[in-house]
């Protein structure tokens, strides 16, 4: 049997005593309808008080509002730094694609047709943000443009990235080839018999002299004409003497009646060194270097490679 309270309530008006008796389901539910009341009727209160307190004070609710206001103003001016700083990149990308074509004209090289194109399909530039927009409506354009300009610019960098990496591996590889090819004179002295042909000392026949002979005291110092490896250094029967230096590119240079070799088989050179004394070894009318230069295993005219 559940239990019962009884509560008896006094009134100081000489009233009968008044009795009320209530369940212990009752009595709780009485005193959680009781707990409820009272913390809305709290939170109505408080929230009765902020709003009055807000609305005394419209000093407080302004400067909010400035506040707010400041803010995006401040935003509205970083986009526009922003949509500036692009419009900037894009003139800096444009006059470095400038220059590419420029250093392409002067080492006579065309693009690749997929090189062609630095902005979209076409080559087609977007055109400059318009950095005046004030209106939040027209803000939002704008953060669209920006974002669409951003990709654009970093697609077309990926492109000058390649042009310039293509032009560089040209420039280097000329480099190198301009390094390797004969352009110096190997020894000082005079020319005592060119290239073609002429009648033999030896025979008094008319021959083919397939080099450039130079004469001048034994023991004149040999340069290389220009960078390369030594493929031979050692007598070879009328030669005498010889080295022979592998400059790529199919050309080699060979120099004859040497009387001391100062390099061995295998060493890179580069231009100027000195790889040779002059000599009279071999058949030889007197000191001298027989200088040759073959492209592809053909003798050609070395005056030709002499630009010094």
């Amino acid at each position: 049997m559940s239990k019962k309270f009884t509560f008896f309530i006094l009134s100081n008006s000489g009233a009968p005593v008044k009795q009320a008796t209530l369940s212990k389901k009752n009595l709780i539910f009485v005193g959680v309808f009781a707990v409820f009341f009272t913390a809305v009727t709290l939170f109505s209160v408080l929230d009765y008080a902020r709003l009055k307190f807000t609305n005394d004070n419209p000093y407080k609710l302004r400067q909010n509002v400035e506040e707010f206001q400041s803010e995006i103003e401040a935003q509205r001016a970083q986009i526009q730094k922003y949509a500036n700083e692009i419009n900037a990149l894009k003139s800096k990308l444009l006059d470095l694609n400038d220059f590419e074509k420029r250093l392409r004209i002067i080492a006579n090289i065309e693009k690749s047709d997929s090189q062609n194109s630095l902005f979209g399909i076409g080559g087609a530039i977007p055109e400059d943000l318009d950095t005046n927009i004030m209106t939040s409506e027209k803000h939002s354009s704008l953060l669209r443009d920006m974002n669409e300009q951003v990709d654009e610019i970093d697609s077309a960098l990926d492109k000058q990235d390649e042009g310039f990496a293509d032009l560089y591996e040209f420039i280097e590889e000329q480099k190198n080839m301009l390094a390797s090819t004969p352009a110096i004179r190997p020894t000082t002295g005079w020319v005592s018999s060119q290239f073609g042909y002429r009648i033999s000392p030896f025979t008094g026949r008319r021959s083919f002299h397939k080099g450039l002979d130079i004469a001048n005291r034994k023991n004149s110092p040999i340069i290389a004409p220009a960078d390369g490896v030594v493929s031979f250094a050692a007598p070879k029967g009328n030669m005498g003497l010889m080295i022979v230096i592998d400059h790529g590119h199919g050309m080699i240079t060979r120099y004859g009646h040497l009387a001391k070799v100062e390099v061995t088989m295998g060493k890179a050179v580069k231009r100027g060194d000195i790889i040779a004394l002059m000599g009279n070894s071999g058949r030889s009318t007197g000191p001298h270097l027989h200088y040759e230069v073959r492209l592809n295993g053909i003798p050609v005219n070395p005056v030709k490679y002499i630009l010094d």
